[in-house]
């Protein structure tokens, strides 16, 4: 059976008219950067996050980089991040000649870990930079406990968590900013780059407009140095045709995440549904804890916990020994995987110079060892879903 990671095309067909109108009237009108397509994209999904402005970009990666040129962070400033997430957090970051400084994850949710943010606080200290990773909101409520004891910005990377919530929050609208990304993987997609900031801020957002083109405002007169960062009227296009059925999607994503929970459950292995290194003996959240084989016993998969009022799973990612051999032989039984993310930001190479060395962030490098993302796109079916896990149920066995 072939079960990619994500089926992109199944998508397209089910939608195809709508975006193909889309693209088409936007082919006819021939204005292809800004303009009302993406402005009507902006106003969209400014009401969907539930924030009163929104920015397009080129990119989630551009977003992150505007925010942080629009409140001047550069050389000799520190920023608070993760060491488990995409590249662009701390890429931008040190783009811009600042200093990322980590703190580890928490290991139930992938994010931050809030206990350890105000001890990395110093006077050089301009932002935290929080990750939603997987599709799970971080903790906010210590980010911004934190952030306004010392007069910090907080710029919520929420490329993976669109739609997510907790605290009857909607990921992106509680920091000061929020990045979006339509990059075409991720739940809301483009046909290529194209990201969005959304902030409360008015003044804010008059920033990141000018900012997005060259800093210019008006046309040719530049009092700031931006940068290239418009949204093409094509990507806006495709996001606004796609944005009436991530809702859907999202329900289908957390439908696809609750039948691997049952099928793990019934495979016997031995499962838990947290993180945590104790996982084996915690209670279970999601009613799988029955499942197990030994209730002391360290479980043979860990199963992502949803800990927060809303998951939208851009990723649905187990943890498991010996997993870059599961990773070949799912290849070679036809089911496509992703390891999120193989090497953690204090161990690439291009930040030696922080000093950091393996061991400073126990619980990011152990994600980076073990985790592992599974097939969860809403056209998945009960079918693949099974076959998915009983490759995996053979391959401990055999391994047993």
């Amino acid at each position: 059976m072939n079960v990619p990671l994500l089926d992109l095309k199944a998508q397209y067909q089910a939608i195809k008219t709508d975006v193909d109108a889309a693209v088409a009237e936007v082919m006819e009108s021939q204005h292809f950067i800004l303009g009302p397509k993406v402005g009507q994209c902006e106003k969209a999904i400014a009401r969907y996050c539930e924030c009163a402005h929104a920015v397009g970009v080129s990119s989630g990666t551009d977003a992150l980089l505007a925010c942080l040129m629009a409140e001047d962070i550069g050389p000799g400033d520190e920023v608070i991040t993760t060491p488990y997430t995409f590249f662009a957090t701390a890429g931008t970051i040190a783009r811009l000649g600042a200093t990322p400084v980590f703190i580890d994850i928490d290991p139930i949710t992938y994010n931050l870990d809030p206990s350890q943010l105000e001890s990395k606080v110093t006077k050089r200290t301009r932002a935290i930079m929080p990750v939603h990773l997987y599709g799970q909101m971080a903790d906010m409520d210590p980010v911004m406990w934190v952030a306004d004891k010392y007069g910090l910005v907080v710029i919520e990377d929420a490329a993976q968590a669109i739609g997510a919530e907790h605290k009857g929050r909607r990921a992106g609208s509680v920091g000061h900013y929020g990045c979006l990304s339509f990059f075409p993987s991720k739940n809301l997609g483009a046909a290529g780059d194209g990201g969005m900031i959304v902030t409360n801020d008015a003044r804010r957002a008059e920033k990141l407009m000018c900012l997005r083109a060259h800093g210019s405002k008006p046309k040719y007169h530049h009092e700031i140095i931006g940068g290239n960062f418009r949204l093409d009227a094509i990507q806006a296009a495709v996001v606004i045709a796609k944005l009436p059925y991530l809702d859907h999607w999202t329900t289908a994503r957390q439908r696809n995440a609750e039948r691997y929970d049952q099928l793990f459950a019934a495979s016997g292995l031995n499962i838990a549904d947290t993180a945590a290194p104790d996982a084996g003996s915690r209670p279970s959240t999601r009613g799988v804890a029955s499942s197990r084989r030994s209730a002391t016993s360290a479980p043979t998969v860990l199963l992502p916990r949803v800990a927060t009022d809303r998951h939208i799973f851009n990723q649905y990612v187990i943890r498991v020994s010996r997993r870059d051999q599961l990773k070949d032989v799912l290849q070679r039984r036809g089911v496509g995987t992703e390891v999120y993310y193989p090497v953690p930001m204090h161990l690439q190479e291009c930040f030696a110079d922080l000093g950091y060395k393996a061991g400073a962030f126990p619980e990011s490098e152990s994600a980076a060892n073990e985790t592992l993302a599974l097939p969860v796109y809403p056209e998945l079916t009960e079918g693949q879903a099974g076959y998915v896990v009983d490759c995996i149920g053979e391959f401990f066995a055999v391994g047993s």
